[in-house]
């Protein structure tokens, strides 16, 4: 007990000194790549705080809800001049430059999205340029998506070719403006950063700073792709088999602790909705945060779909593992609840370890919904989930059903902070908004340690598309998966997030969703358990007969 209490007082020592040290220091790309795979960072409210947004090709006729007419149309691109979904025209010593972002204040760019102009065909003639703090010269300049794929200057995975598209994460800071400019009109993209706080100090982007960060460049890219937990701390675990309604239940270490790492592993993934029919639940300090089906919670979707990333792996041996920090002030629980209507096995490993509570700390939570059917026709804005409170948004699972062989994936995220009058967060379509592109022809497995498609009909890890395979199919189930790190979303009263049901198809879809954030104790969503939704799920077509391929 002596040797506990020293370790939690050198822990608080730490901790404090830790604070005062973040409070004082500037925004920088270094910090902003140690924030990055800083896993305990994501547990407490950002210290300089900030807004995320994003400038994007969306539709521009998109004025209101009110008005459905444009707010459902899908003219979120730009091919001939009479498009003007991009910020303005400028001139410059003679020559065009389209303004893609054009941001005023202290900021920094943490996430960017573009496509392929042509859905066969990889690469463009398309010079980007990015302006920081009013200069004339740009301080980043390359090939559109050349320079963001992987294979330019900032290397993989910070920077991918992700299905037909070009994403980067490496963070680019500015202390008073940011403009992005390309020399031909551009096609889709995105554009998402930080605004902070008046007051936040930042360290501008520079290519010396570049070029001096690119040790830790490579150590945060290694971390990346190497998501390991630290083997240490307290571990607890069961391993038994649930009888339908049954639970059985992990009691947390009665102090101050975080959850650091735990993972699920059933006896049998033959029935692919086992994974949506075992839940899992989670209680700290007497409230439950978390009521989710174990798919959707580690990504893995409807079935048994194996996929690596930053905070979740599902292993190909059916362990499903998670490392997102929970802290908890005085106890609580992890559960399992099997509603499959039969026998499960089931194991439950949980490790906890310290943890310093201070006024920046938050409760884990996530949450599901399911719906069937959901129609095409009428036009509608699908609700992920509405956050009152306080708290940031770190991630979330999508899986579709869709019964036609159609592209179904047309629909923009939505997502509004703080009751503001326009969305903060305006996509381009569903497939973008998980980092990729071309849905309706890109239907390989991928994965990224920030976002996947662990599975699009029958094409999963253990299944892959044949390379010489072209053809245009998306019916049955498709599993997309996000996860956040310099671009969660803090939120300081309220969050919703839409994802618009866009089919060129009339028909009815399933939907189910698992949301992720931290929230302070008063945080509420409007998401409740929903054991019946659970067993409700979309019949696939007749010319499919499974989910996946099977796992016993």
């Amino acid at each position: 007990m002596k040797l506990r209490k020293l370790s939690f007082l050198l822990g608080l020592a730490f901790a404090l000194f830790s604070s005062v040290v973040m409070a004082q220091t500037s925004v920088s790309i270094e910090s902003l790549l140690e924030e990055m795979v800083d896993r305990d960072a994501v547990a407490r409210f950002p210290t300089n705080n900030f807004r995320l947004k994003q400038h994007s090709s969306y539709n521009r006729a998109s004025k209101s809800p009110d008005e459905p007419k444009g707010w459902f149309a899908n003219h979120d691109y730009n091919r001939s001049p009479k498009d003007k979904n991009f910020i303005r025209i400028e001139e410059k010593d003679g020559k065009k430059e389209w303004v893609l972002m054009d941001h005023t204040g202290a900021g920094a760019i943490v996430r960017s999205w573009m496509p392929w102009q042509n859905q066969t065909k990889p690469g463009s003639n398309i010079t980007m340029r990015i302006y920081l703090d009013g200069s004339d010269e740009p301080a980043f300049e390359g090939n559109m998506l050349g320079m963001f794929d992987g294979n330019g200057i900032i290397p993989f995975p910070l920077a991918h070719s992700s299905l037909r598209s070009a994403v980067n994460f490496f963070p680019i800071p500015y202390a008073k403006s940011c403009k992005v400019t390309t020399d031909a009109m551009p096609f889709f993209f995105q554009f998402t950063f930080r605004e902070y706080d008046e007051g936040t100090q930042v360290k501008t982007f520079t290519m010396k700073d570049f070029e001096a960060a690119k040790a830790l460049t490579e150590k945060t890219g290694q971390s990346l792709l190497n998501p390991t937990a630290p083997n240490e701390g307290d571990s607890f675990s069961f391993k038994t088999t649930l009888d339908d309604q049954q639970e059985k239940s992990i009691g947390l270490p009665k102090r101050v602790a975080a959850v650091r790492e735990l993972s699920v592993k059933l006896g049998s993934y033959e029935n692919p909705n086992v994974t949506r029919q075992v839940i899992l639940k989670m209680e700290f300090d007497g409230n439950e945060t978390v009521w989710c089906p174990i798919g959707d919670f580690f990504g893995s979707g409807i079935g048994l779909n194996p996929v690596q990333g930053w905070y979740r792996t599902v292993d190909e041996d059916g362990t499903l593992s998670c490392r997102w920090v929970m802290p908890y002030k005085s106890g609580g629980k992890v559960t399992l609840l099997n509603l499959s209507g039969e026998a499960v096995d089931a194991e439950l490993k949980v490790r906890t370890g310290d943890w310093v509570w201070d006024e920046n700390s938050m409760y884990f939570n996530a949450a599901w919904r399911g719906q069937y059917p959901v129609p095409t026709q009428p036009r509608s804005d699908w609700n992920y989930v509405a956050l009152k409170g306080r708290g940031v948004y770190v991630g979330d699972t999508l899986t579709i059903m869709n019964p036609v062989k159609q592209w179904w994936g047309e629909g923009d995220e939505r997502i509004w902070v703080d009751g503001e009058d326009f969305p903060s967060i305006f996509g381009t379509g569903t497939e973008d908004y998980y980092a990729y592109s071309w849905g309706g022809r890109s239907t390989d497995f991928y994965e990224h340690p920030f976002h996947a498609q662990p599975l699009c009909g029958k094409y999963n890890k253990l299944n892959r598309q044949p390379k010489s395979d072209n053809e245009k199919n998306t019916q049955g189930f498709s599993v997309e998966t996000r996860s956040r790190a310099l671009d969660t979303m803090p939120f300081g009263s309220s969050l919703q997030l839409d994802m618009e049901v866009w089919s060129g198809t009339d028909c009815d879809m399933g939907y189910q969703v698992g949301a992720y954030w931290y929230g302070f104790s008063g945080t509420t969503s409007n998401r409740e358990p929903e054991p019946q939704e659970v067993l409700n799920i979309a019949p696939l077509p007749a010319n499919l007969t499974t989910a996946a391929p099977a796992k016993k």
